[in-house]
């Protein structure tokens, strides 16, 4: 076998990692064909579908509300045949349990006391662990709830005896796992998780990560798409997985219709949802990250300091202890692992994302402008991605404010690597947009420095150091400054998130610094796929955009060492590694403060086809390592505006960190 396929077999072994080793736990929920006031065959397909729900790994499975009997029973729920069969269904399911480790959700009629109750029942390993009775019964239009049940406030007891246990008896339990770190489960059904303030917000407020809602839910035109955000709403107010699970084919069509409506989201994303108005079972499953919703708990302190204000409503919460078990959770991510984080997903709404990040940096430079009273802008365009952006943001701040273009004085200079396509791009471009272009050749300064400092490099030797690629970097931003001063202009700043994230900038006189730097906070992939969109959406003549197209579609380079022997052009990227794969590193590091085995895992998901293991790996190493070593250069970067939830390393902002912090934990943990 050659070295590149042992490789990609190690790759495939390493991705069935559990997904539970890196903070993960899997949850399903099931949607039977209902056979209505039929709790045997009911309890039959349930059993069927946990199953082989927890035989792939779930740790949590829910089912519908009234799943047992069928939400649409009406006033057959109060026949004692019924509610018998009812408890027979019941008992089937739990022992179907026995030996498993999921927590089970179903919905059942139980009748406790002189009550009749809507209630969720958490089975787990042939127990019961508790029993969740609805609290907000509703009475209009459809709905006649109130004609059948008792609402959970009206229960005299705390405990119910059920199938001759006694169980706790509330909306106030939350069932703990022992074994798997962040896993608290809380149960309410249905019109719960609708009123002003839902039981689960309580819930979260204690602790509980994985709110779930047993549903009935009839369709009805726009519906739909109002659980969606029902349910992604729900997830990112408490910081939460929300499991949502709504009644389908066989419920009683009357005078309604059932979708069988199935959504699982987490802190405001949707990972899984059921295909809608089916006639066959479905199950949805998705990994929902505990680690995420962990790490995003303990920043918001608005969120702590709620949970200051209700703590003694939140101590009367019950909490039930449970020992999961072991799970097999093995096999790919069940989630979505975008690629590029950074980069608005493809959609509906993707012209408004990509529109949204050109308003922030225009928006951005254009208040600077205006309060300082400076209307000209100096910018160094090389022809390469990040001075092509920050050129079109500066047209189109100076349009915004009722400038001419010609107030912007681009310079393009060229130094002893300069390629002749990028130095045409340059000037075909300031062209193009009507701006102020000039050309100036640093060659003769840069010559007269190396001779100043004694380089090899000034009396022609081959030797293309540090020193040679800098007093380059250094003769630009020198030269900008000054340009700026003699045309009382500001000096933007062309620099990138991804460069800043691995120190790839000449500290101090150098692309390091600017006056304002509109892409300090976009990520090299987020670059040049706004300028992809730039192009698609006919935002340019087309003179333009064929400059931009050329700008994609070239190699990264600084060009700052001229080609070998072999013609073949510096490149970024054969030195300190794929951007794409950084930006990647970069996302869940600084936005999660994942650990780097995790950062890891989760790049397998995401990049298994195009980098092996050894790779990933490889160029992690070089991430965290360059990442923790150029602090120094982000505690001095320029002003510039905020762009994404995990796009800024500003030390003003959301970056805070020492300059000499020793990176041997994170490499300690990758290894």
């Amino acid at each position: 076998m050659s070295a590149k396929r042992t490789a990609r077999a190690k790759t495939s072994a390493k991705a069935q990692d559990s997904a539970a080793d890196h903070g993960f736990v899997r949850v399903s929920a099931a949607v039977p064909v209902v056979s209505l006031a039929d709790p045997q065959a009911n309890a039959r397909r349930t059993v069927d579908l946990l199953t082989a729900a927890a035989d792939d790994g779930a740790a949590v499975i829910a089912f519908p509300e009234l799943g047992l009997t069928g939400y649409s029973v009406d006033d057959l729920v109060q026949q004692d045949a019924l509610l018998d069969a009812a408890l027979t269904g019941l008992d089937t399911v739990r022992a179907a349990t026995t030996g498993r480790s999921a927590l089970v959700c179903v919905g059942v009629p139980l009748r406790i006391g002189d009550g009749l109750y809507n209630t969720a029942v958490v089975l787990h390993d042939g127990d019961i662990l508790g029993v969740v009775p609805k609290s907000y019964l509703p009475n209009y239009r459809e709905f006649y709830e109130q004609r059948l049940f008792a609402a959970a406030r009206d229960a005299p007891v705390e405990e119910a005896t059920v199938l001759g246990r006694e169980v706790p008896f509330g909306p106030d339990l939350l069932f703990e796992a022992r074994d798997v770190p962040g896993l608290v489960l809380h149960v309410e059904v249905c019109e719960d998780g609708w009123v002003p303030i839902p039981p689960s917000t309580w819930a979260a407020l204690a602790g509980a990560t994985v709110l779930v809602n047993l549903s009935g839910s009839p369709v009805t035109v726009g519906k739909e798409a109002y659980r969606r955000e029902l349910s992604t709403s729900t997830s990112a107010r408490n910081v939460a997985a929300h499991v949502y699970v709504a009644s389908g084919f066989g419920e009683s069509t009357t005078d309604l219709a059932w979708d069988g409506d199935a959504l699982i989201t987490e802190n405001g994303t949707l990972l899984a949802r059921t295909t809608a108005f089916a006639t066959e079972d479905q199950t949805i499953t998705a990994d929902v990250d505990l680690d995420r919703l962990r790490q995003e708990r303990a920043r918001m302190i608005s969120l702590r300091d709620q949970v200051g204000d209700y703590a003694e409503h939140l101590r009367g919460l019950r909490r039930i202890p449970v020992t999961v078990g072991p799970r097999h959770d093995r096999g790919p991510l069940r989630r979505t692992v975008p690629r590029f984080p950074f980069v608005p997903v493809p959609g509906s709404d993707l012209d408004a994302r990509c529109r949204e990040v050109g308003n922030i940096q225009v928006q951005g430079l254009t208040q600077r402008l205006r309060s300082s009273g400076i209307e000209n802008i100096v910018i160094g365009v090389s022809g390469g991605l990040d001075s092509t952006l920050a050129l079109l943001v500066a047209v189109d701040a100076v349009d915004r404010l009722g400038l001419p273009r010609t107030n912007i004085r681009a310079y393009t200079m060229p130094g002893f690597a300069t390629g002749d396509a990028t130095l045409g791009r340059a000037l075909t471009l300031m062209e193009s947009l009507g701006v102020t272009g000039a050309e100036i050749d640093i060659r003769p300064a840069c010559r007269q420095m190396l001779a100043d400092i004694d380089h090899p490099a000034a009396d022609g030797e081959q030797v293309y150091d540090t020193t040679f690629e800098n007093v380059q970097a250094g003769q630009r931003t020198s030269l900008l400054f000054r340009l700026a001063n003699e045309h009382n202009a500001l000096v933007l700043g062309t620099g990138d998130l991804s460069e800043l994230a691995l120190g790839w900038c000449t500290y101090g006189v150098g692309d390091q610094m600017s006056h304002y730097n509109v892409n300090g906070s976009v990520p090299k992939t987020l670059i040049r796929h706004l300028i992809t969109w730039m192009i698609t959406g006919n935002h340019y003549d087309a003179k333009t955009a064929a400059v931009l197209r050329e700008v994609v579609d070239d190699v990264i380079s600084p060009e700052l060492v001229p080609p070998g022997e072999d013609g073949a052009i510096q490149s970024t990227e054969d030195t300190v590694g794929p951007y794409e794969l950084h930006d990647f590193f970069l996302y869940y590091l600084t936005r999660y403060g994942y650990r780097p085995r995790k950062i890891a895992f989760l790049a397998r998901q995401a990049w298994s086809e195009s980098y092996d293991d050894a790779t990933i790996s490889k160029w992690l190493t070089v991430f965290l390592k360059r990442f923790m070593a150029n602090q120094f250069k982000r505690s001095a970067m320029p002003n510039g505006p905020k762009v994404g939830s995990g796009g800024s390393l500003s030390p003003r902002g959301d970056w805070r960190s020492p300059s000499d912090a020793s990176i041997a934990a994170w490499l300690q943990d990758l290894d």
